[in-house]
């Protein structure tokens, strides 16, 4: 344990004490308390929260509100189960698993954490890059001052040792870990305040903004499932006989953007950071209630807020309008207005894409054996729906959603205020996926959680996202972040399925296993929590590009997971090791 023994006699102390003089010292302790929750809300908060909010405002409005703050109640279920088995053995969870369930689960979460941080430190890289080139440093890093390759390995490394250094200082003890979370407290305060303060201002605004539909979009609805938002009928009833062509693409990004949103409000790997980093502090069973409130407080509430906005502002603003300058609109002056060569790309793509629904429909040859000139001329005579249509789903990068800010600020500040919180939230998480890393790396080999092995497995992670926007160059980085979640969202059920069958482990939990109606709410909800998660694995997989590797894979490690658990030595209780969390 890295705090001595003395301080986690006096916090448990200061906890027991405020109990006994009502719900408000109580309250008033454990926020002073308060921590780990915090290092949830700095990676929950970071470019997949960012990219599932605004695509989810871009494509569907107000009407899919609901489905952030759904996801996080029910990771927060699962995050406060895994914390009070933790806290109440005192055991590290991947021994615990190992003994006590499964060692092809508890190695199947240690691994498939370790792929997520790989994963997922990839869009961060590519999100924070995107946003110090086009809204923070553009004259520094843009393309008018800088080679686009040479701006990259700058911005990456900038970010790498701004991230290894913050690491550095976490691991060097008490001290450290106080300015670490000082530190993200004020970044995720950032965040939450800006886009807090674009809806405010929204609000107030001689416009305003429909709270009645707003409201309304926290009551789930599961038709944008398999239906475009009801604002995109008019435009395809416009493209007449192309219709069902333009609603399965719409379709296709929001199943995937809705998985995006419920995959990063908790990931895979913060079901392992948690409990670690509650061990490290020193916590026991007498800190099980901070621990929930530290979840309810620290991580639910600045993600509500602040997933809530972004999804406003970016509804109010992007939601069935085509991006600026692709149909050749004018500004105030008469101006013709300048696309975005990005969005240019983006829109050819799109409108590549329909000819080649109109080829295929004529039986005619692919669209890759016209020229160039060839192709122009068919998207120039494609019809004005299906021009808006595409111009609608555009994929906007750091630069366009910026403008989601600028009724606060003005035009030239929103760019600097996005950039601040967006660069923020990339750097809070890439710290996270780092340490995480350095955890499991260190649960693998069996030693403590310090020192140069968990150095070096926080560096595994950095060094992987690092490669993000060097891997993805083109296009919004984004959107980058909608496939990587997508995978984080395959993995989520075994840590779900994990954490049931450790709550109800009477080996493992002994005299503090739930009993009577609470073991019941506690299975309910987990229950809820595992089935929806692998629906969300299982729609991950069927949309995919590898569908019949995914099923394959999945199917393989359940037979094994079945195999040896019905083959392992049931481990009689006895004491527990000491953790070296």
């Amino acid at each position: 344990m890295s705090d001595s023994t003395p301080r986690i006699e006096q916090d448990r102390q200061l906890i027991l004490d405020a109990a006994k003089r009502g719900t408000g010292p109580k309250f008033w302790a454990y926020t002073k308390l308060s921590g780990p929750g915090w290092l949830q809300s700095a990676i929950t908060l970071g470019s997949g929260s960012l990219a599932g909010g605004l695509f989810l405002g871009v494509l569907a409005g107000y009407g899919l509100m609901w489905l952030q703050p759904l996801a996080m109640i029910l990771g927060v279920v699962m995050l406060s189960a895994i914390g009070y088995v933790a806290l109440s053995t005192g055991e590290r969870p991947f021994d615990s698993i190992n003994r006590h369930v499964s060692p092809v689960l508890g190695w199947g979460w240690a691994i498939a954490t370790l792929m997520a941080n790989m994963v997922w430190c990839m869009p961060q890289f590519g999100v924070g890059t995107e946003a110090i080139q086009q809204n923070l440093a553009p004259g520094l890093f843009g393309p008018d001052a800088m080679d686009p390759d040479d701006s990259r390995i700058a911005v990456v490394a900038i970010l790498f040792g701004i991230s290894s250094l913050v690491v550095w200082f976490y691991d060097s003890g008490g001290w450290g870990i106080k300015l670490f979370e000082g530190l993200l407290k004020i970044m995720v305060g950032i965040i939450v305040v800006c886009f807090f303060g674009v809806v405010v201002k929204m609000s107030l605004s001689s416009d305003g903004l429909p709270w009645g539909s707003i409201f309304r979009g926290f009551i789930p609805d599961f038709d944008l499932l398999s239906e475009p938002s009801p604002a995109f009928d008019g435009y395809l009833a416009a493209t007449g006989e192309y219709a069902s062509f333009w609603s399965g693409k719409i379709v296709r990004m929001q199943q995937k953007v809705m998985i995006t949103a419920a995959a990063t409000a908790v990931g895979i790997n913060m079901t392992f950071l948690l409990p670690y980093s509650m061990l490290r502090r020193g916590w026991n069973k007498d800190f099980r209630g901070l621990a929930i409130f530290d979840l309810a407080t620290g991580l639910f509430v600045p993600f509500l807020l602040a997933t809530s906005c972004i999804v406003i502002a970016a509804a109010t603003q992007f939601h069935a309008q085509p991006a600026p300058g692709l149909l050749g609109e004018t500004n105030e002056r008469g101006d013709v207005i300048r696309p975005a060569k990005s969005l240019v790309g983006k829109f050819n793509t799109l409108t590549a894409t329909r000819i080649q629904a109109e080829l295929d429909k004529a039986g005619s040859a692919a669209i890759t054996t016209l020229s160039p000139e060839e192709i122009e001329s068919r998207r120039a005579a494609l019809p004005q729906a299906d021009r808006q249509l595409a111009a609608m789903l555009v994929k906007r990068s750091a630069f366009d959603l910026a403008g989601s800010l600028e009724r606060l600020t003005g035009k030239g500040t929103s760019q600097y205020v996005f950039g601040v919180g967006v660069v923020g939230m990339a750097i809070s998480s890439i710290i996270i996926l780092m340490l995480i890393n350095g955890f499991v790396v260190c649960e693998m080999l069996g030693v403590p959680s310090k020192g140069t092995a968990h150095r070096i497995g926080c560096l595994l992670a950095a060094a992987s996202g690092a490669m993000g926007p060097f891997l993805f160059p083109g296009g919004s980085n984004f959107w980058i972040a909608v496939p990587t979640s997508m995978f984080g969202m395959v993995l989520l059920p075994i840590a779900y399925f994990t954490f049931l069958l450790l709550m109800n482990s009477p080996d493992l939990l002994g005299e503090h296993m739930p009993r009577g109606f609470r073991r019941l709410g506690w299975n309910v909800l987990m229950v809820i929590a595992t089935l929806l998660a692998s629906f969300g694995s299982y729609w991950s997989i069927r949309t995919s590009d590898y569908a019949r590797y995914g099923f394959t894979g999945l199917g393989l490690f359940i037979a094994l997971a079945v195999v040896f658990h019905f083959r392992r030595d049931h481990v009689p209780k006895g004491d527990a090791p000491e953790t070296n969390a």
